[in-house]
This record gives structure tokens, C-alpha cells and sequence, in this order.
């Protein structure tokens, strides 16, 4: 899955310009119950505004509230400048990049697309674990070899068993992985899971919704 696929194009994003007061972006934030907007100029992004920014930015002024508000910009406290995805980046990329921060934008050259929201990428894991679905979740282990995934789809087909879900762990250079597949509550699940651990499968946990 590519950023494209989850992104929010800019034609449904709330956006603001470099000049634009804290006291204009503060109320776009507040009307439209959003955690962040990004900064554009002439299609081209900036950077990104919160409400966190303008809070520190604030403590650290002389000015009153009402002045700081309204003379401050959303360029003086502008954020992520160098921090977006590109167009054709994988989804996984937005992960770590949105690990402080509700949103990312995406770019092509500089030019704003769109952005993909903290949101997005939550249903994309939850969709990924098959959690929107009910149904029986098995953890099992293998040691790494050729093959192990193959067999693990041999033993679904022999039960014509649809998956909702199938996740692997431990990519690294250890010797052992980590297994988690999903599959409807009304399949064979004790001869599945027998035929996993005759496989050479450890199952580790079995959880069903």
C-alpha cells in the first residue's frame, strides 16, 4: 500500500497562508475540530500549525494575549517544514514521521497533495490485524526457513479457510518469527491449529472474538 492510497487530497483540507494570524488559525482549529493545519503559499508547502505551538510560543512572549494573537503569524511559530511523504512513499513510511505529531502532508517536488492524518493510519493497522472483523486469532512461531508462509496457506486451502488477516513479526536476523492470522470463528480451528503444530508451528496464543 502506497501514501496515495490513504492520503486526504488538498482539495478537502483545511489549509492556511504565511501571513495568516495565530487568532485566525486558532478559530479554524476550534470551528472545524482539527488538530493541525498546513501552512501554503501559492500551492507550495511551509510547514505545519498547532495549538501546541502556539501555546509555547506564547509563554515565551511579552506580548498580552490579545496582541500576541493577532500581530503573531502562523510563519512565526511554523513547525515540520522539513517533514512530509511523498506521493509514491509505502504507507508504512508515515509511521515514525507521525509518531508527535496528528498529521503529515504529502508533497510532489515541494508542492502540496494532500496529507495523511494519525487517524488514517490507525484504521490502516486496525484493518491490517483484521480488528474490524470478528473472528478467531491465532499467534504461532517458526523457526525461519523457506517455505513456512506457503505451508501455512497449504493448511488453509486443505480447510477452505478464508483469512481476514495475516501479520508476521521479527524481521530481523533471529532465527525464530512470529506468526498472527486471523480467520473466521466458524472454520475448523482445532485441525488447523493441529495441523500448525504437526507442521513444526508453535502456537503461542489463541483468541477469539
Amino acid at each position: 500500500m502506497f501514501v496515495k492510497s490513504v492520503m486526504i487530497p488538498k482539495e478537502k483540507c483545511l489549509t492556511v497562508q504565511p501571513n495568516t494570524s495565530l487568532l485566525e488559525a486558532l478559530q479554524q482549529l476550534d470551528e472545524k475540530e482539527i488538530d493541525a493545519l498546513p501552512i501554503l503559499e501559492n500551492g507550495i508547502y511551509r510547514g505545519m500549525f498547532n495549538k501546541y505551538l502556539l501555546y509555547k510560543a506564547f509563554y515565551y512572549s511579552d506580548l498580552d494575549r490579545e496582541t500576541f494573537l493577532k500581530k503573531t503569524t502562523v510563519m512565526d511559530v511554523v513547525t515540520r517544514e522539513d517533514t512530509f511523504v511523498e506521493l509514491e512513499d509505502v504507507f508504512e513510511s508515515t509511521f515514525v514521521k507521525l509518531y508527535d505529531f496528528p498529521i503529515i502532508a504529502v508533497l510532489d517536488e515541494g508542492k502540496f497533495l494532500g496529507i495523511v492524518t494519525r487517524y488514517d493510519t490507525i484504521n490502516q493497522f486496525q484493518s491490517a490485524f483484521g480488528m474490524n472483523r470478528k473472528g478467531t486469532r491465532i499467534t504461532f512461531a517458526s523457526v525461519e526457513s523457506e517455505g513456512r508462509i506457503l505451508k501455512v496457506s497449504d493448511i488453509l486451502h486443505k480447510y477452505h479457510t478464508p483469512v481476514i488477516s495475516l501479520v508476521t513479526f521479527d524481521e530481523t536476523d533471529k532465527l525464530a518469527r512470529r506468526i498472527v492470522l486471523k480467520i473466521d470463528n466458524d472454520q475448523k480451528v482445532d485441525r488447523i491449529i493441529a495441523d500448525l503444530e504437526k507442521s513444526g508451528f508453535r502456537v503461542l496464543h489463541i483468541d477469539k472474538d
